[in-house]
């Protein structure tokens, strides 16, 4: 029994076992934005419901739907015609409210800032992300013309090359065929010299 029991550990250990890679990347954690700032309490503020203006109909402009806030401590006026229910209106005023409020006491430290300052960092991103692609298609595009220039040269060369071979080769078989045909014709050339011998002999004598 112990016998088998070892043959099936070193069977079973001996056996592939497939390899599982397992990656855990740890979530990515995003600043976390500041939450909305709350609007000031009523005691500090003088509300009043006008009529709307623009289009919209009848329900605009002959209803108070248009809501008017005041913050008294800064003297802030705000003014909501977002829609045309006044609940809906009220609660858009004092939101204006509030961030207006955030912006004065916080400055760039704001709801509003920060959320302007993260969305200008990732469209500045973007934006030099675009100019590293496209700056990047354009180092391609001149080594590419460049490679082909070269091959053109190379070409260009090569055929220059074998042009000048073949005429060095027609130049030397023509050099053969005129010394072989010299050499194939010896009483020519003897007969074209003797009248010259005579003649100079007959002048002599």
């Amino acid at each position: 029994m112990q016998c088998l029991l070892r043959r099936a550990r070193i069977t079973t250990n001996s056996l592939p076992h497939p390899s599982r890679f397992l990656s855990i990347t740890p979530p990515i954690l995003q600043k976390s934005m500041p939450s909305r700032p709350k609007p000031p309490p009523d005691s500090d503020l003088e509300e009043s419901y006008l009529k709307g203006s623009g289009p919209g109909g009848q329900k605009i402009n002959k209803t108070n739907s248009a809501v008017q806030l005041k913050h008294i401590p800064t003297g802030i006026v705000v003014k909501s015609q977002a829609t045309r229910s006044r609940a809906q209106n009220r609660k858009h005023a004092r939101e204006i409210l509030a961030q207006r409020l955030d912006d004065l006491q916080n400055g760039e430290q704001s709801r509003a800032g920060i959320v302007g300052a993260v969305r200008k960092k990732r469209a500045d991103s973007a934006a030099k992300k675009s100019r590293r692609k496209y700056k990047k298609l354009e180092e391609e595009k001149t080594a590419a013309a460049q490679e082909q220039g070269e091959e053109a040269g190379q070409a260009g060369t090569a055929s220059l090359d074998s042009t000048g071979e073949a005429g060095e080769r027609s130049s030397q078989t023509a050099a053969m065929n005129t010394s072989a045909e010299e050499k194939g014709n010896p009483s020519q050339t003897s007969f074209d010299t003797a009248p010259s011998t005579s003649i100079r002999s007959t002048t002599g004598s």
